[in-house]
């Protein structure tokens, strides 16, 4: 149970919160007899492109990153705000920020973790010789001197963060941003080792070189075989620790759920979509089905012709029947998208855009009219590529709009690449259209919406409009949440205008789980800890 320091009126959160307990680890009910055998073994969807925290973006790397580092904050199980390396914080203004550091906190050597590891850390993230996709993620709270830092004008050692002693953590910010400590869960977050990496290079994230703060420390990396985790005796708060090894197995969701079925697996990473509704009627207390901060969408490479014709987008976008797709197709309970930001968002309710109320076959029909103006038809028929990851979902998503688009006359070719060469792919702009997700990093309607802003890392479609640019920078002087709802809203409506992305789902998380599995959480960001979970005797 968290308790504040003092009644100080607040602008979004606890303007000092202070010596709030520790939480985040596995609550085991009494009388429950645990497993001899601690390991836990998960599907992890892809192979991770990297383990260093300052250069990752996807799910499949943050799932492992969690349980090897902690960064000042943590998202707890119901995805709240929990301490992390910081026991407590304190602000009066939401743009100076002061963390006040665990002394207990240690990382995988025995060395303490300190307030110069985060400074450290932070400068590195923005500091562009690093290279990060995600240095534009400290760009977003507008950290002072981080956009300029990004854009090469000014040298990382003027980025924002000092630390003012071992133990305390300064953050400047430009703006009074009130959801700033709720972005401090994500992984380009994180402390690094700095000695560590001085030493080893790039080769600092390999087993026997690798050093980490969190619950978790890296004991085994066979590439596209398995990764393993053992315990962190050094970490804080190891006492409340159950599970003793994590393994993540790189495997698509066939052949996670088949292992899972055989019991070498406890808990999958998705669920193959041709399987869900057997295993619903089969296993119905192993299928976990949960809400998720995230949508599903297509992404139009706004730099080649002819996406950059937003009649040829909006011909596209309108022709995807989303009610299929959602209940035919998926079926685990996601929800038609026809804008950027799900309806599980907290704090905001998205407007549906005009087009959203008209029945499919009045959408196709004013597709094929703006196909016909902007030049394609039958005698020159538009022929496009669609990227997606390797991956049996994306796959029987891309093949439904294929063949609604195909219903327009556009001709489809499916291009399907394995996670890394994917996402070198959308960097270098090697696409026409591609399958893009996007889950929020913090419960904030902005953590999606400022993923279309011209400068942001992983607008990969390359859309820009000032007039989306100036709102998403005003929202962030809004401190009263309605007041933001309404930039918000209209940050919506120019992108339900502009058509830089095809809207096709909201996201849920799906996945079978071992009924021996304790302490699985209901984390509407997704973000599981293996800390918080424990085997039970079977």
């Amino acid at each position: 149970m968290t308790h504040k320091k003092a009644m100080i009126p607040t602008l979004f959160m606890a303007a000092v919160v202070a010596a709030i307990p520790a939480t985040h680890a596995a609550d085991v009910p009494a009388g429950t007899q645990l497993a001899k055998v601690q390991e836990l073994v998960k599907g992890n969807g892809a192979e991770p492109a990297s383990l260093d925290p300052h250069k990752t973006e996807g799910v499949p790397e943050s799932q492992i990153l969690r349980d090897l580092f902690e960064g000042l904050i943590s998202s707890g199980p119901k995805g709240e705000v929990l301490p992390g390396v910081a026991q407590s914080w304190e602000t009066k203004d939401n743009k100076h920020y002061l963390f006040h550091l665990r002394k207990n906190a240690k990382w995988s050597n025995g060395d303490p973790v300190t307030a110069h590891d985060f400074e450290y850390a932070f400068k590195r993230a923005v500091d562009p010789k690093t290279a990060s996709p995600y240095a534009w993620y400290l760009e977003i709270p507008t950290i002072i001197n981080a956009s300029d830092i990004i854009a090469g004008k000014k040298p990382a050692e003027t980025l924002g963060v000092k630390a003012i002693d071992d133990y305390t953590f300064e953050v400047q910010l430009e703006k009074a941003v009130p959801y700033f400590v709720s972005m401090l869960s994500r992984t380009t977050t994180y402390p690094v080792p700095k000695k560590v990496i001085a030493q080893f290079g790039d080769k600092w994230t390999q087993p026997g070189n690798m050093v980490s703060n969190g619950a978790y420390a890296l004991s085994q990396w066979v590439v596209n075989e398995r990764i393993e985790v053992e315990r962190n005796k050094h970490y804080w708060n190891d006492a409340k620790t159950v599970i003793n090894q994590v393994t993540y197995l790189p495997i698509d969701n066939n052949a996670d759920l088949n292992r899972y079925l055989a019991g070498e697996v406890d808990m999958t990473y998705q669920m193959p979509i041709e399987r869900f509704k057997q295993m619903k009627k089969e296993k119905p207390d192993e299928l976990k089905v949960t809400g998720y901060v995230g949508t599903y969408f297509y992404t139009f490479n706004v730099k080649r012709k002819p996406y950059d014709d937003v009649r040829v987008r909006t011909a596209l976008t309108y022709a995807i029947d989303r009610n299929v797709i959602a209940d035919k197709v998926m079926g685990q309970g996601q929800q038609p998208a026809y804008g950027l930001v799900p309806d599980f968002v907290d704090g905001f309710k998205p407007t549906a855009p005009e087009w959203s109320k008209l029945t499919q076959a009045e959408r196709n029909t004013q597709a094929k009219g703006l196909l016909s103006e902007a030049g394609y038809g039958p005698g020159n028929p538009l022929k496009l590529d669609l990227l997606y990851n390797t991956d049996d979902n994306h796959k029987r998503v891309a093949v439904a709009v294929a063949s609604m688009w195909k219903q327009l006359g556009v001709e489809v070719s499916l291009v399907n690449q394995e996670w890394k060469t994917y996402l070198d792919s959308l960097k270098q702009g090697q696409f026409d259209v591609a399958r893009r997700g996007w889950i929020a990093d913090y419960n904030e309607a902005s953590s999606l919406l400022d993923l279309m802003q011209t400068t942001h890392g992983n607008n990969d479609g390359k859309y820009s409009n000032p007039a989306f640019d100036q709102l998403m920078d005003s929202s962030r002087d809004q401190v009263d949440a309605a007041a933001r709802s309404k930039v918000y809203q209209q940050a919506e409506a120019l992108l339900a205008k502009d058509m830089p992305i095809a809207p096709i789902y909201q996201y849920v998380t799906a996945r079978m789980v071992q009924p021996y599995v304790g302490g699985y959480p209901a984390n509407p960001l997704d973000e599981l800890h293996s800390k918080e979970m424990y085997i039970v005797a079977h």
